[in-house]
């Protein structure tokens, strides 16, 4: 609890204290009131200052002005009839603070998670100088500089890892608690914590263009893009305040006039404490105070659940989703070749595997990158001589005094071998052994794990219509969309043919593109809300989209809709629960009905069911 919501609590404590020791008190007359007064101005010196404030910038009609008024008025409608009851104008104060203090430690709450996110924050950066550590402000530090991260501290500033190994602890960013190994030659992001060993990084940029600082800023400015309904109860709050203080005076200013003119009791003091009741009801604070609490919540959640969302107004229209567009590579698919089959071997798969990975040792192509991670371990490349490259066609090489052929049928029909046909979507690497057809390896980007249960959790909330855009030719990209169940895929498609695509798209529902963020920026820009997925220490990603899924899963997208949901089913719980009870509550109050106490249910305590309510938008962990 902060200094502030301390001293508040001590106010209410002692207001409270005092309330009950004038009661049974045998006070009266004059003292009776000075004391009472003072319980007053302790709990509620602060609202008559605000509203005093308000007064005089020209800004009256606020939840301050009504509560200052009616309070006041209760008082000198006590002192007026003599009755030294003056409970009611104390105990509406007093509950009016108690619900303030509330939803400060709501806000307070939602606060925690944006604050863990600012912890991302490296406070400095160590630069080893003729053998010892300096501790430098990260700021300071320029492009190329050998920074050292020890076990247990954050990486202040993106870098490749020159020396060192260790595991990395990214749920800050990501959400997820599985620890990412970093080895040399690896991108270090800044605000991942190293856990293990010792690191040296050579930062490739400043400070202020590091992920974590995009993040960061990201996050701050969340608050600055208002939805639709903030918007709404904003202009609702600015209409909504005179017209009920113009009904207040009304009402007790009408109905006794018109008892004078008809020769009854113009009874002054009911009509006035009913106006005085009507106010303390009218009061908006539910509204003012839930809604953006509700989104905050909601948007500090998602950020904990590695779901970046730069405004509630996102938030709001991820609710209302309709179509999703995907880029294929690098979104659905994993954007690394992985062998995937062997067909039609007459030796081992490991044999078979080997062979080829041995041919293709000193080969740079991903083709042949793929085919050295299947293999698993180093190659001896002392078993290896006389390697060719076949420009376009594959590697000619002396594996163990075997030649070897691996590459495309064209490299087979020059060797005048018979080859076998496949039929599988991929790269095809025919194998020859001395002459010999030794089978078939099928290397192909494959899909991530969980992009088919994603598409399919995304129909069953509801989405109309997915969609997949991608560069590849239509084999490989039909392929993925049966697998993974899309409704419509385009492809063979240049980065200007995906934003004509999703123009011709739009206009029928809110629509999302999910892209990798790297060479997808202007397609991210033009679609209703841009998801950039994957994108740890992507400065485009997080330049272009609207929202930043920290980490490469599709399922991710299956949260963030989940999330903006809760946050909008609560948002709408919310106006329609508070203006419900006030509209019902002040129709009592101008019969009478209502007394004080009615008030201050309908003030405060449906503030506060509010704001528990808007809370419910914080816990995001299991949806």
């Amino acid at each position: 609890m902060k200094k502030k919501q301390k001293i508040m609590l001590i106010r209410i404590l002692a207001a409270a204290a005092l309330l009950i020791a004038w009661n049974i008190s045998p006070l009266t007359g004059l003292l009776r009131l000075l004391c009472f007064a003072a319980v007053y101005l302790i709990i509620g010196y602060d609202i008559l200052y605000k509203a005093g404030r308000g007064i005089l910038r020209g800004k009256v009609f606020d939840e301050n002005f009504l509560m200052a008024v009616a309070t006041l008025g209760a008082f000198a409608l006590a002192i007026y009839e003599k009755s030294g009851d003056y409970n009611e104008a104390i105990a509406v104060m007093l509950f009016y603070q108690i619900g303030e203090l509330f939803q400060s430690l709501a806000v307070q709450k939602s606060r925690k998670n944006i604050t863990e996110l600012m912890d991302l924050r490296p406070d400095y950066a160590n630069v080893e100088s003729e053998g010892t550590l300096t501790r430098m402000d990260p700021e300071e530090i320029e492009v190329g500089t050998e920074i050292v991260v020890q076990p247990g501290e954050k990486i202040p500033i993106d870098g490749i890892v020159t020396e060192g190994t260790s595991a990395l602890n990214t749920s800050a960013l990501t959400g997820e608690s599985m620890p990412r190994e970093i080895a040399p030659g690896m991108e270090a992001v800044s605000g991942c914590i190293n856990m293990t060993g010792l690191l040296k990084i050579r930062t490739t940029k400043p400070f202020e263009e590091s992920a974590v600082s995009k993040i960061l800023e990201l996050v701050q400015d969340s608050g600055s893009r208002k939805s639709q309904s903030e918007r709404f109860i904003s202009r609702f709050a600015k209409v909504y305040t005179p017209v009920v203080c113009i009904a207040a005076l009304a009402l007790a200013v009408l109905p006794p006039v018109v008892r004078l003119l008809v020769g009854m009791g113009p009874e002054w003091s009911i009509w006035i404490y009913r106006a005085l009741t009507f106010l303390v009801i009218s009061c908006p604070c539910a509204l003012v105070i839930s809604i953006p609490l509700s989104f905050f919540a909601g948007i500090g959640g998602a950020g904990r659940e590695g779901i970046l969302v730069k405004g509630s107004n996102y938030l709001e229209q991820l609710a209302k989703l309709k179509t999703v567009v995907f880029d294929k590579t690098g979104t659905l698919t994993k954007g690394v070749f992985e062998v995937s089959n062997i067909h039609h071997n007459t030796i081992p798969d490991e044999q078979l595997i080997e062979y080829a990975a041995l041919a293709e040792c000193a080969s740079s192509h991903p083709v042949g990158l793929s085919l050295l991670r299947a293999y698993g371990k180093e190659p001896d490349r002392n078993r290896v001589t006389d390697i060719r490259e076949v420009s376009g066609k594959g590697i000619l090489a002396n594996v163990d005094g075997k030649e070897i052929a691996a590459g495309n049928g064209k490299l087979m029909n020059d060797l005048g071998i018979e080859w076998k046909d496949c039929h599988s979507t991929g790269t095809i690497i025919h194998l020859a052994i001395d002459g010999d057809y030794a089978g078939h390896i099928v290397v192909s980007d494959v899909e991530k794990p969980d992009s088919a249960q994603a598409i399919r959790e995304l129909k069953e909330l509801g989405i109309r219509k997915t969609v997949m855009l991608t560069g590849d030719v239509g084999k490989v990209a039909g392929k993925v969309a049966k697998d993974l169940s899309i409704d419509e895929v385009y492809c063979s498609l240049l980065p200007a043919d995906k934003v004509g695509k999703v123009e011709e798209l739009l206009g029928n529902g809110t629509l999302a593109f999910v892209g990798d963020g790297i060479n997808d920026a202007p397609v991210l820009m033009r679609s209703d809300i841009g998801i950039a997925m994957g994108a740890m220490g992507s400065d485009a990603a997080i330049e272009a989209a609207d929202v930043v899924l920290m980490d490469d899963s599709p399922m991710k997208m299956v949260k963030a809709v989940k999330i903006s949901r809760k946050c909008i089913r609560i948002v709408y719980q919310n106006i329609i629960f508070a203006l419900v009870i006030k509209f019902l509550c002040l129709i009592l109050g101008a019969f009478g009905i209502a007394n004080m106490w009615y008030a201050i249910f309908a003030d405060v305590g449906v503030m506060v069911l509010a704001v528990l309510n808007a809370i419910r938008a914080l816990k995001v962990h299991g949806l």
